[in-house]
C-alpha cells in the first residue's frame, strides 16, 4: 500500500513531473547523439538547444504542465516514430521518404514488419504511455504548477537558451557543412514534414504538370518483323546472392544454362526505395535530374508512340505513386493483387507470366510489356511456394541475428524462384520464334544481418552496400542475335563496366528494340558504343544527386564495392 501512495503522490505532483515530461521530450535527441556521426560541438547543440526550448515551453504556456504536453503533442508522437525508425535502421532521422512510405507502402507490407519493429513498439509504449496517463490525470485535477517555480523554471531555461546559442555559434564555425534544417531534432524532422506534403502535392498534380509531355519517337526496325519486348523490374533483389554474379549457392540453376544471357556484373541503383528507383528505371529520370520526373511521362509511352502495343503487369499494389501512373500508360493495365483478392492474398509472381502468354497469343506485329514482381521482399518464405523450398532450414524467418541462417535460406529461395521465373519468361518469348528480348533489373538490394551493424531490410535514410548493388540481366532470341548481332556483342563488351542501373535501364531497353527518340541518351546506353562510364550517383532523402563518397555510406560498404570491384 505505501509504494501504491507513493507511486500515486508521484504521479501528481507537478514538480516531479514536469521534469519526467521534459526527460522524455528530450530522449530522441540524446539517442541520435550516439547514432549519429556529428561532431561533439554538433552532439551539445542538439542536446542543450532543443532542451533549452522544451524548457521554456514547459514553464511558459500553462501553469498545469499535463496540459503543455499533450499540446505539444505532436513532439511526442515524433519522438515515437524517431525512435522506432532508430531501431529498425539503427541511424538517421525521419526521412521525407519515411513520410512518404506512410502513404505509398500498402498495409500487408506493413503487416509483414510488425514482427521486426515490436520491441520498438514496447520501448515507445513504456517510455511516453505513462507520462501522457500522468498528463492526463493533471489535466483532470486541473491543479497548477506552484508560480514560483515556473519563475525559477523559466530563468533556468534562459540560461540553458544561452548555452545552446553559444553552442550553435560554436558548431557553425567549427562545421562548414552544418545545417540547423537538416541537421538540428526537431527542426530537421518539421522540414522534412514540410518537403513530404509539397512532393505529395506535386505527385496529386502530376497528371496536369505531364499532360502534353510526348516522346516524339520513331522506330527504326523494319515494320513487317515481329517483335516482342519485355522489360522486367524485379524487387528486392541483391547481386551479392545470385550465382551469376559469383554466389556459392546455386541460386541460379536455371538461368546459367540458357543461350544468349548477358550478366552485367558492376551495377548500383540510384535508390533503396520502391518508389523512387522504379520511376527512374522506367523513364528518363536519374538522379541527376530526379525533379523532373514531374513533368516526364514513361517509357511505355515511347513504345507507344513508336506503334507499339503496351501492357503493364505488376504483382504489388497499388501506392498511389509514380508506378501506378506509369502504369496506366499501357493499353493494358493489370495489377494482380488487385483484382478481387482478399487484402492478405499472396498471389505468385507466376501469375503474371499467365498474362504475358495471354499477351502473346494476341500476336501483336510490335509488343511490349512491363513486368513489375514481388521477388524477395520481405517476409521472404512467403515469396515462394513450400514445396520449392530448396534450401532449409527456411524457418522461422523471425527478424532478428539469431535466425540469420533461417533467413538466408529463406531469401536465397526467393532469389532461385526469381530464376525459375524469368527461365519460364524467356522460355515463353523464344517460342515465339521472333525478335524479342528481355532487360532485367531489381529496383533495390537488400541488408540481411551482413556485419557488425546487423542491418535489416532496405529504405533506410542512409543505404549500404548490399541495398544498392543489384544484379542486371539483357536476354536476346536467336533470331534477334542474327539480326542485330551488333547489339549482343556491344552487350559483351560492355558487361563489366561501371553502370548506373537507374540511368541506363530506360536507355538500353528503347536501344534494344530500334527506338529513336530525344529522350535516348546513347552515352548511357550499356548496348551502345557511346556508352560512357559515369560518376557515381545516389538519390538522397531530399531528391539530391550526391556522390557515394557523400551519402553516409561506412567502412564495411567501402570495402565491399572495393572488394567486388566497384569504382566510385
Amino acid at each position: 500500500m505505501k509504494l501504491f501512495k507513493g507511486l500515486r503522490n508521484v504521479l501528481v505532483n507537478q514538480k516531479v513531473l514536469f521534469y519526467w515530461f521534459l526527460l522524455i521530450l528530450i530522449v530522441p535527441n540524446i539517442c541520435l547523439c550516439f547514432t549519429e556521426s556529428w561532431s561533439p560541438m554538433a552532439k551539445l547543440t542538439q542536446v542543450l538547444l532543443p532542451l533549452s526550448v522544451y524548457y521554456g515551453l514547459m514553464s511558459t504556456l500553462f501553469k498545469n504542465c499535463g496540459k503543455t504536453l499533450w499540446i505539444l503533442f505532436p513532439l511526442v508522437f515524433l519522438g515515437a516514430f524517431q525512435i522506432v525508425l532508430l531501431y529498425l535502421f539503427g541511424q538517421s532521422i525521419i526521412a521525407v521518404d519515411m513520410f512518404l512510405n506512410l502513404v505509398t507502402t500498402n498495409s500487408n507490407e506493413a503487416l509483414e514488419l510488425l514482427d521486426k519493429l515490436l520491441p520498438a513498439i514496447v520501448i515507445v509504449v513504456l517510455l511516453y504511455l505513462p507520462a501522457l496517463i500522468a498528463a492526463t490525470v493533471l489535466v483532470w485535477k486541473k491543479d497548477p504548477c506552484p508560480a514560483a517555480f515556473l519563475r525559477r523554471e523559466r530563468r533556468r531555461s534562459l540560461w540553458l537558451l544561452g548555452g545552446g546559442v553559444l553552442a550553435l555559434l560554436a558548431t557553425y564555425l567549427t562545421d562548414s557543412r552544418y545545417d540547423p534544417k537538416t541537421d538540428l531534432y526537431p527542426l530537421n524532422v518539421c522540414y522534412n514534414v514540410q518537403l513530404a506534403f509539397q512532393r505529395d502535392a506535386q505527385i496529386r498534380h502530376y497528371h496536369e504538370t505531364a499532360q502534353g509531355f510526348k516522346f516524339h519517337s520513331r522506330p527504326t526496325h523494319p515494320l513487317h518483323q515481329r517483335e516482342v519486348y519485355v522489360m522486367v523490374v524485379g524487387e528486392t533483389s541483391r547481386a551479392q546472392n545470385w550465382q551469376l554474379y559469383g554466389y556459392p549457392r546455386a541460386t541460379n540453376p536455371a538461368l546459367k544454362k540458357i543461350e544468349g544471357l548477358t550478366v552485367f556484373t558492376h551495377v548500383l541503383s540510384e535508390s533503396n526505395t520502391t518508389h523512387k528507383s522504379v520511376p527512374m528505371l522506367l523513364s528518363a529520370v536519374a538522379a541527376s535530374n530526379f525533379d523532373s520526373i514531374y513533368y516526364q511521362k514513361s517509357i511505355l509511352t515511347a513504345f507507344k508512340e513508336a506503334g507499339y502495343a503496351t501492357a503493364f503487369f505488376s504483382n504489388q499494389r497499388y501506392n498511389h505513386s509514380f508506378i501506378d501512373f506509369f502504369g496506366q500508360e499501357a493499353d493494358r493495365v493489370e495489377f494482380v493483387k488487385e483484382a478481387g483478392l482478399k487484402a492478405d492474398a499472396n498471389p505468385s509472381d507466376d501469375d503474371l507470366l499467365a498474362l504475358v502468354r495471354e499477351e502473346l497469343s494476341k500476336g501483336a506485329d510490335k509488343l511490349f510489356i512491363v513486368l513489375h514482381t514481388y521477388g524477395s521482399h520481405f517476409n521472404y518464405r512467403e515469396r515462394y511456394p513450400a514445396d520449392m523450398a530448396y534450401f532449409k532450414p527456411d524457418a522461422p524467418v523471425d527478424a532478428k541475428v539469431k535466425y540469420r541462417s533461417n533467413l538466408i535460406n529463406a531469401y536465397d529461395n526467393s532469389i532461385r524462384y526469381t530464376d525459375r521465373f524469368l527461365a519460364q519468361l524467356i522460355a515463353l518469348l523464344d517460342r515465339q520464334e521472333v525478335n524479342s528480348a528481355m532487360l532485367y533489373t531489381s529496383d533495390h538490394g537488400e541488408d540481411l544481418f551482413d556485419d557488425k551493424r546487423h542491418l535489416f531490410l532496405h529504405a533506410s535514410p542512409v543505404p549500404s552496400y548490399y541495398q544498392i548493388h543489384v544484379p542486371f540481366l539483357l536476354w536476346t532470341s536467336a533470331s534477334y542475335r542474327a539480326n542485330y548481332s551488333a547489339i549482343s556483342q556491344v552487350a559483351e563488351q560492355q558487361k563489366e563496366k561501371q553502370i548506373s542501373s537507374s540511368a541506363s535501364f530506360f536507355p538500353t531497353m528503347l536501344q534494344i528494340a530500334g527506338i529513336q527518340t530525344v529522350s535516348r541518351n546513347d552515352t548511357l546506353s550499356v548496348v551502345n558504343e557511346l556508352f560512357k562510364e559515369k560518376t557515381r550517383w545516389y538519390l538522397d532523402d531530399h531528391n539530391r544527386a550526391r556522390r557515394l563518397t557523400d551519402v553516409g555510406l561506412e567502412a564495411p560498404d567501402f570495402d565491399m564495392l572495393d572488394k567486388t570491384g566497384f569504382t566510385y
